[in-house]
């Protein structure tokens, strides 16, 4: 690496290590969920009990099948078992075959991504990879642009506007809307508030959502999330300044209470559970944090905020919430390195998969 580019990368790694540890690092004897009566009435209820349906077995199956016939030529390859992780007792598999010919349905994987990730997206430089790959087997994959900023509400509408810009489908539709991080609870605000798009998705995905929103989120400002806008190269705004209060739990719990999500479309979960080796270094404080709620977390979100309610389960993924979507190692392997140390993962092999699954499922009668 040049000398410029491994200063840059030191100063852009400065910079991350600032902002997770101003926004994800105060004071560590305050809870992390403030004491409030202002709550809707909670459970924390077994999955099936929240009308969450478990297709993990047929999933794995499916991502196994992709990632033997794929993995190895794709970045990251990891076998099938440390990819996904086994959470309790996981339903068997259908023993179905695994179809591997071109898609005939073409689904479009539209993803929304998380808080601040239009700051360090030019810097990122992610290459394409995961496009590339859907594009040879029948799929195709597009990012849909919202303010890195800006609370979800706001964020929805610009979701409204990029699928309506977008050319009717003709038949059946084909868009799958992927939502990263934040980019769930956007994504599903966006299907409840505006019902014209809803003809024109062919299911949601929330792959590491912050569903049901982020504890730390509690223990966090704007301004300093305000703060990823000094990433070097960051041309992003502070939009409207929601982002933060957007994720907090008490936000989305009253959300989802006040919200039931329209019949018509179909959602499935994919949840981020990493062993604790495969937590990268710099997210390990947030990791810990977290832990003290539950220590069953991905750095970012607790698992069981994550699920949809009224979802398919489709998996468990063995990795860190940033591992999951964000391929930080790939390209800037000094950061790699020294901070986001558990960053490899078959993103490319994961993503078919998902639409694979999510293909074969919309044949299935709607319960």
């Amino acid at each position: 690496m040049p000398p410029d580019d491994l200063t840059f990368d030191r100063r852009a790694a400065a910079v991350v290590a600032t902002s997770i540890a101003l926004l994800l690092g105060a004071c560590a004897t305050k809870p992390l969920i403030p004491y409030s009566a202002d709550t809707p009435p909670l459970v924390l209820a077994p999955a099936s009990q929240a009308g969450v349906q478990d297709k993990r077995g047929r999933f794995r199956e499916i991502y196994c099948a992709v990632l033997e016939a794929r993995g190895p030529a794709l970045p990251d390859y990891r076998p099938c078992d440390d990819a996904l992780t086994r959470v309790g007792v996981e339903p068997a598999g259908t023993g179905k075959p695994v179809d591997l010919r071109p898609s005939q349905r073409h689904l479009v994987a539209a993803v929304v991504a998380g808080i601040g990730y239009d700051c360090f997206r030019p810097w990122l430089n992610t290459q394409g990879t995961v496009v590339a790959n859907l594009r040879q087997s029948g799929y195709d994959g597009t990012l849909i642009d919202v303010d890195a900023l800006s609370g979800s509400t706001n964020n929805a509408r610009q979701i409204r506007d990029a699928i309506m810009a977008m050319p009717p489908p003709e038949g059946a539709p084909r868009l799958v809307l992927i939502g990263y991080s934040k980019g769930a609870p956007d994504i599903l605000e966006a299907v409840v508030a505006y019902p014209e798009i809803r003809r024109r998705v062919a299911a949601v995905v929330s792959a590491a959502g912050a569903v049901g929103g982020s504890p730390l989120a509690d223990d966090a400002e704007q301004y300093q999330a305000d703060l990823m806008r000094q990433f070097p190269g960051a041309t992003c705004s502070s939009g409207d300044g929601g982002a933060v209060q957007s994720l907090r739990p008490a936000t989305r719990k009253a959300w989802l209470a006040q919200h039931p999500l329209p019949a018509d479309l179909r959602y499935y979960s994919l949840v981020t559970f990493p062993q604790l080796e495969r937590i990268s270094s710099i997210l390990k404080s947030s990791y810990d944090k977290l832990a003290r709620i539950d220590p069953r977390n991905d750095s970012q979100v607790i698992f069981y905020d994550q699920v949809v309610p009224g979802s398919t389960l489709i998996g468990y993924v063995n990795a860190d919430h940033w591992a999951l979507a964000v391929p930080i190692a790939r390209t800037h392997p000094t950061i790699g390195s020294l901070f986001v140390t558990q960053n490899a993962y078959p993103r490319e092999a994961l993503t078919e998969a998902i639409l694979r699954f999510v293909e074969e499922d919309l044949t299935a009668p709607a319960r």
